[in-house]
């Protein structure tokens, strides 16, 4: 099937954000190291971990918006269903600066709450309906156990919303949008858009994880 013409699903969306994630915490051989070793990495260089997670935060921005890097990355994803190594490669770059943001901030990657509070991050859902049900003050300062109480239900809708979230973004009704593709003023759009994307992106990190505050205050999700 030609790649132009191939169907994006949902279910598609999640394996891809699976695959991503996994090699978010375990890296990529000789290409980007686990997130507890980047993390580790900034807090060695930076006076505390508040310091440390802005300094990666700043630096993955950066790299996002750097065609260099991103080529780096190309065919990591090796799914029945490809999307174009440049998107993939970010996507790859914004998960792995939440995930690590999370983890400098003591969450449990492993958990399938925090999982899902990386995806919704990555893709701009709201959580903090869900957070509420969950007996979660909004506002305030959210512990690490506490995102522990939201339940698996609420998990799989916030995962349906990613899963809607993204068919949209990669394009019009679930087909793979190759625009980014286009040389020359298509990489130009498509950098200056991942630039301001990924900086939405981070901001919302930093405000759930570190700040441990999930309400709605970005007008952008």
């Amino acid at each position: 099937m030609n790649k132009k013409n191939q169907i994006l699903k949902q279910e598609d969306i999640m394996n891809i954000l699976d695959n991503c994630y996994d090699k978010c915490l375990h890296g990529i051989p000789n290409i980007s190291p686990s997130v507890e070793k980047m993390a580790k990495d900034y807090i060695k260089k930076n006076k505390n971990k508040d310091a440390a997670c802005k300094d990666m935060l700043h630096n993955q921005i950066i790299k996002c918006t750097t065609s260099g890097i991103l080529t780096g990355f190309g065919g990591f994803i090796t799914l029945p269903v490809a999307i174009p190594a440049n998107v993939g490669s970010v996507l790859y770059v914004q998960m792995r600066m939440i995930a690590c943001a999370a983890y400098m901030a003591g969450y449990d990657l492993d958990s399938d709450q925090v999982q899902t509070l990386v995806y919704a991050c990555l893709a701009g859902v709201s959580i903090n309906t869900f957070v509420k049900q969950a007996g979660i003050k909004v506002g305030v300062k959210v512990a690490n156990n506490a995102i522990k109480k939201i339940p698996g239900a609420a998990l799989i809708k916030i995962n349906q919303k990613v899963g809607f979230r993204f068919l949209t973004k990669f394009g019009q009704k679930g087909v793979i949008n190759f625009g980014k593709l286009i040389p020359g003023v298509g990489a130009v759009i498509g950098g200056s858009f991942d630039l301001v994307e990924t900086k939405i992106i981070a901001n919302r990190a930093y405000n759930w994880f570190i700040e441990g505050d999930y309400s709605e205050n970005d007008k952008k999700q």
